[in-house]
């Protein structure tokens, strides 16, 4: 096999978690030094001698989002590591040009369209705070909703503290209701939320949800029956901010000070944009991994991961406000 380039080199890995999430991750992920040792070389191995990746970083944090993702299993972590770089070329409106100084990632950003708390609750995992009410129909895409997801999961992928802790979802719905539901089709809708569960290497630990509009029942009723019953039973739906405080599940404390917290939402954003910027050189690398389509089979591109064909688009052009991604999500399939 040709000698190939590799976006981070291999690297001689030093654990920066702390002695409580060291535990944690040998509680939970069966993870220590000797099981992480063999476990990175392995994968290393695996993607020297895999002809369907052509480039991808090798460095042991990003390695090991997917080994702690699949409790270290090398197999798993493996398959999803292929999944995940393949997702990238095939649905990359939500994966590639993670740029944040693109306008309307920058505008999403201002509004606190999404963004992370700089609390982390008593637990010590990140809280992401979602305000979909503020994402303009008229102004948006549904590549700009993608794509402002990707930014803001990829950056807190990066941390290793997430990777073992986890995350937790706050989500407000007030200004929600049934004309969101045109910005994607029922397929498109499936395999997002597929996608979302089983490809990103993150652990969902809590999800909650306040003011979810009536119209939106079976939205949300469509989107449980697409979730594993794992995920199911950590989603929790509230009538009111109130009744979401009450039920004393999440840390008041890390909500901005307009939802019962002490900070104010515009300097949380004002810290998560400083955490954009830190992560941005890194994030906009990974446009440079690939894989080798013609070597995945029509039901890997189209089923187990995603129908989208990229179609000679290019993901590279930072001056671009698209960067080169049309948004075109009407070639997805469904299982």
């Amino acid at each position: 096999m040709a000698e190939r380039e590799w976006i981070q080199e291999e690297d001689n890995y030093v654990s920066p978690l702390s002695e409580e999430t060291q535990r944690i991750a040998m509680e939970e992920l069966r993870e220590d030094e000797h099981s992480r040792k063999t476990a990175l070389a392995s994968m290393r191995e695996w993607i020297k001698q895999n002809p369907k990746i052509k480039y991808c970083r090798t460095d042991a944090s990003f390695l090991l989002r997917f080994l702690r993702f699949k409790k270290f299993s090398v197999t798993l972590a493996c398959e999803a590591l292929q999944r995940y770089v393949l997702l990238r070329q095939t649905f990359g409106v939500a994966f590639c040009c993670l740029d944040m100084r693109i306008p309307q990632m920058m505008d999403l950003t201002d509004l606190g369209y999404m963004f992370a708390s700089p609390i982390r609750d008593k637990k010590g995992r990140r809280v992401i705070i979602a305000r979909p009410g503020v994402f303009d129909l008229d102004k948006f895409t549904q590549g700009d909703m993608c794509r402002i997801h990707g930014i803001v999961y990829e950056t807190l992928m990066e941390d290793e503290e997430n990777q073992v802790r986890g995350f937790v979802h706050f989500a407000d719905g007030k200004g929600v209701g049934f004309p969101y539901l045109t910005l994607f089709t029922i397929k498109e809708a499936v395999r997002i939320v597929k996608n979302g569960e089983k490809t990103l290497p993150m652990r969902h630990k809590e999800v909650h949800c306040i003011n979810a509009h009536p119209s939106m029942k079976f939205a949300l009723d469509f989107g449980m029956s697409l979730i594993s019953d794992k995920i199911k039973k950590r989603v929790r739906l509230y009538t009111s901010l109130e009744h979401c405080l009450d039920s004393g599940y999440l840390d008041r404390n890390v909500l901005p000070k307009e939802y019962g917290g002490v900070i104010p939402m515009s300097e949380m954003i004002a810290l998560w944009k400083e955490e954009l910027v830190k992560s941005h050189p890194i994030l906009m690398s990974h446009d440079l991994m690939e894989v080798d389509e013609s070597l995945f089979s029509q039901r890997e591109k189209e089923g187990a991961v995603s129908a989208l064909k990229r179609g000679g688009i290019s993901c590279g052009s930072e001056g671009d406000s698209l960067c080169g991604i049309t948004g075109n999500f009407r070639k997805l399939e469904v299982d």
